[in-house]
């Protein structure tokens, strides 16, 4: 899948945040950094702008009550994701992290060069470091269910777009709001008939399938 955005990392900052979450946390941080890096508009579920900052942004994820924070911003394009991250139980974001990470990003802005070095990792290369090359068991499994959350992510772009509330949306697909609210959180797997007539007789959209061979 062709890349819109390049996200990169900077020294182990992020790392060490990332290597004490569980497992199915780290996967869906890493899904929706490369959801970020390849969809044309990315809804404010995944990436928000914090209001009152001079282009500090928020990557949120969600796995069940737990709400995850990443703090991050643009250079020449290119996504830096800043230092480590941060669990919250409120959807509000909490003052101080807000401005210890406005120092840190004007810090970062003014003496670094977000050119690629040894201090700067890629998407890839950190999948890479943490999963293994492409192929392998474990990256493999990532790879797969990237897809699934990926589906639900495009669902829920496009009911937006359409103006349908999960419930509406459920009612023209004779299934049921929460099928729907489970398959755009990644919570339920769906079938490729189902898939189908969510996108067609729901959304007025069309399916289109590909295979990618490695």
């Amino acid at each position: 899948m062709k890349t819109r955005r390049t996200i990169l990392f900077y020294k182990s900052y992020f790392q060490d945040f990332f290597i004490l979450q569980k497992d199915r946390v780290k996967e869906k941080i890493i899904w929706t950094l490369q959801l970020i890096e390849e969809i044309p508009i990315i809804p404010e579920i995944y990436l928000k702008h914090i209001k009152g900052t001079d282009g500090l942004y928020e990557i949120r994820i969600q796995h069940g009550n737990d709400i995850f924070r990443i703090f991050c911003f643009f250079d020449k394009g290119k996504l830096i994701v800043l230092a480590n991250g941060f669990q919250k139980k409120s959807q509000k974001t909490p003052q101080n992290e807000i401005e210890g990470h406005l120092k840190l990003n004007q810090s970062m802005k003014t003496k670094i060069n977000f050119e690629m070095n040894d201090n700067i990792l890629t998407l890839e290369q950190f999948k890479e470091k943490n999963y293994g090359k492409r192929g392998t068991l474990e990256r493999n499994k990532l790879e797969a269910g990237y897809e699934s959350f990926k589906v639900g992510a495009l669902i829920h772009e496009a009911r937006i777009h359409k103006g349908l509330t999960q419930e509406q949306l459920a009612k023209k697909t004779g299934t049921t709001k929460s099928y729907i609210s489970k398959i755009e959180n990644n919570i339920k797997e769906v079938r490729l008939s189902t898939l189908q007539k969510i996108v067609e007789t729901g959304l007025d959209g069309h399916l289109e399938l590909s295979i990618r061979l490695y």
